[in-house]
């Protein structure tokens, strides 16, 4: 009898088949690659954390946390970024290290989801972080290794998008006086809803020239004079120290040569609150949402008791995929069918064939209801039945 629910999987989940699950890896294994060549190194971290630290510590919303008690009674969470979990090791057993240090990783993160929407609650992210380097070098370095770590992949062509949140905090808190009026303009940036933007601005009780500004500020996108028009925003010192590391961190962008890859958006926000200054997004064509992000954090580190800057970067798996088009086809095996009395002979062939590093599934043949339906989709079948010598049908 026929379960309920038996074919169906828990909101947000997602089954790989072997075509993706072997290009993911092809994938994977060039960006790990890649990412090697860097000078980093990549640790694992458990699936599931405490709550009380990776839980609370986390930018993710209290609601997308997956929960569960273990038997002493603490709540656990299914992790849900991979960025504090690694801060957490850092903080703890790594502080004796070489500072600054460079760690990655490879790793499924789980989101709970309300409705399905078609997002995944589990999906696998790649990145890195750079943990106690507060220089601008550092962020045009995690600009610059994510740009080489795409082009490694596979993908040609996509644009990397550079905001400063320090900026955006500077510049509305300056003109609105408090953070809570500020937190709603930014959920209007997030969402990317610029005509509800507007109209909540236009609403406010601001001079008209404070209105103008910020409604100027929403166009602060594009090349190096963005900038210059940013300044023109400015009234006082408020902002002008992060504009003037975004100018430093487009200069070094040029001498690593992927100034071509980024443009600049000042009005890039986080749903991360962890986020600090320097902020990046990652598109490509024909992939709705960001394909990945990363920015600086330098206050993540503070909560586990080590006041140290950072900066990383992670890359949605799933997304990259989608945007890079090729799906690979797995690598067909050649089969070998027995019967019981050759057995010795098929395993003694099999064993023969791997060592020349070919693929070979060994199959007895009175399991096979029907032969042709099951050999076809090999690449050669090699026959081991009866009395006669081996046939082996091209």
């Amino acid at each position: 009898m026929t379960k309920p629910f038996m074919f169906e999987k828990p909101l947000g989940m997602r089954d790989t088949l072997p075509e993706l699950y072997e290009t993911k890896a092809a994938v994977r294994n060039k960006m790990s690659d890649e990412i090697k060549k860097w000078g980093y190194q990549f640790i694992e971290t458990p699936a599931l954390e405490y709550y009380e630290t990776i839980g609370e510590a986390s930018a993710i919303l209290d609601q997308q946390l997956f929960k569960l008690l273990d038997q002493q009674g603490h709540t656990l969470v299914l992790r849900p970024d991979m960025t504090t979990p690694i801060a957490r090791v850092a903080a703890s057993k790594l502080l004796n290290q070489r500072i600054p240090l460079r760690l990655a990783y490879s790793a499924n993160v789980y989101r709970a989801q309300q409705r399905e929407g078609g997002r995944p609650a589990e999906f696998e992210q790649m990145g890195i972080e750079c943990i106690g380097n507060k220089s601008t070098s550092a962020d045009a370095e995690m600009i610059a290794l994510m740009a080489d770590v795409l082009k490694a992949a596979g993908l040609d062509k996509f644009k990397i998008t550079i905001g400063h949140i320090g900026f955006v905090q500077e510049l509305f808190l300056s003109i609105l006086g408090n953070e809570e009026r500020a937190a709603v303009l930014r959920k209007f940036l997030y969402e990317k809803n610029y005509v509800g933007y507007r109209e909540h601005v236009k609403s406010l009780t601001l001079s008209s020239i404070d209105k103008q500004r910020l409604i100027e500020f929403i166009s602060l996108r594009g090349g190096e004079n963005t900038l210059t028009k940013a300044l023109d925003l400015l009234e006082g010192e408020h902002g002008r120290e992060q504009l003037s590391e975004l100018q430093e961190l487009a200069v070094q962008l040029k001498e690593f040569g992927v100034d071509q890859y980024v443009s600049l958006d000042l009005t890039l926000v986080s749903h991360m609150s962890y986020y600090t200054g320097t902020l990046f997004e990652v598109y490509a064509g024909g992939v709705g949402s960001p394909i990945g992000n990363g920015g600086r954090y330098d206050n993540l580190l503070d909560k586990f008791g080590w006041d140290a800057s950072a900066t990383g970067f992670g890359i949605r798996m799933d997304r990259l995929v989608e945007a890079i088009g090729e799906i690979q086809e797995a690598d067909v095996p050649e089969c070998i069918l027995f019967s019981p009395e050759r057995r010795k002979e098929a395993l003694d062939f099999a064993k023969h064939k791997r060592a020349e590093g070919i693929m070979v599934t060994i199959q007895d043949i009175n399991a096979v209801e029907n032969v042709d339906a099951y050999t076809r989709t090999f690449s050669d079948v090699h026959l081991f039945v009866g009395n006669g010598g081996r046939v082996s049908n091209e």
